[in-house]
């Protein structure tokens, strides 16, 4: 008897590299038309999204604003308030209150030779004409505003129409 002896087909090697069957090729086409069909919206969608970060910024910005000015408010509102800032901002004072506005005269620069407004005051300041220049005035403005008020009362406008159908 004889022993039969199999035969067995050589393994396949493996295969180095793609292989470009059909339904691999489907495959890669439809990942191409899906990043081009994908893509614009996609890059719309980041747009979107950085334009909808800045609103959402400026609204969160736009409500302190709010607030702050809501404060504000609420200080207006209280007389105190209302009276420390006449005082401040206006010179405002009481019935009966003497007001005095102090300037600055030692903050001035005395070494100062730059032809500036501040050496024209540091010269002034050391002069004796200083507290009267600042005292008198070149023009009378009550009695301009006198002879204005008289001159509007009384004067007569001069009517050229009749003057030259008498001649």
């Amino acid at each position: 008897m004889k022993r039969r002896t199999l035969r067995t087909k050589p393994a396949r090697e493996p295969r180095q590299g793609l292989s470009w069957t059909p339904s691999s090729m489907v495959t890669i086409g439809v990942l191409v038309f899906g990043a081009f069909v994908i893509g614009p919206q996609l890059s719309d969608l980041i747009t979107m999204q950085t334009q909808i970060a800045q609103l959402n910024a400026n609204i969160a910005k736009s409500k302190e604003q709010l607030a702050d000015l809501a404060d504000e408010k609420k200080r207006w509102d209280d007389p105190v308030f209302i009276r420390s800032q006449a005082r401040d901002r206006l010179f405002y004072v009481m019935p009966g209150e003497i007001s005095y506005l102090v300037l600055d005269a030692d903050g001035l620069n005395l070494s100062d030779t730059s032809g500036t407004v501040g050496d024209m005051l540091a010269k002034a300041k050391n002069s004796s004409n200083f507290s009267q220049s600042i005292g008198t005035t070149k023009k009378d403005w009550a009695k301009g505003l006198l002879q204005s008020v008289l001159r509007a009362g009384l004067d007569q406008p001069v009517n050229n129409n009749k003057a030259s159908a008498t001649n």
